[in-house]
């Protein structure tokens, strides 16, 4: 196992949830990290990616807008995820991916199809 993402479950809307990621292997400090989401038969979203400088692209679809947000916690490994007034459209498989950046610019992120890394993934049902 390289990465475990935590904290997902059944609310209702307008409830809060808190993801983590992190791994039992790497020091996710020299990697940029990115947060996904996925319905069956739907592709797969990019939610953000968080740099190895610690700046976060967040909110990448507009409807994740002002709900959502990441941190990067190097101190525990972590890489979390907020997401706050849950609506039932964001009912999915949350997964979060790393691709070692050390070698790269501080503020790289990685394409999608670039994360070599991916954890197993925790579902999130938001509903009534």
């Amino acid at each position: 196992v390289q990465l475990v993402e935590s904290g997902g479950g059944s609310v209702q809307p307008g409830a809060s949830l808190r993801l983590s990621c992190t791994s039992p292997r790497f020091d996710l400090a020299d990697y940029a990290v990115g947060w996904f989401r996925q319905v069956p038969g739907k592709e797969r979203e990019r939610i953000s990616c968080t740099t190895r400088a610690g700046d976060s692209i967040t909110n990448i679809s507009d409807s994740m807008e002002g709900r959502f947000s990441v941190y990067r916690d190097n101190t525990k490994n972590t890489v979390s995820l907020h997401l706050d007034t849950l609506k039932p459209e964001d009912t999915a498989v949350y997964s979060c991916a790393a691709k070692f950046a050390r070698d790269r610019r501080p503020t790289y992120c990685p394409r999608t199809s670039e994360y070599p890394v991916w954890g197993q993934g925790t579902q999130v049902t938001v509903s009534s």
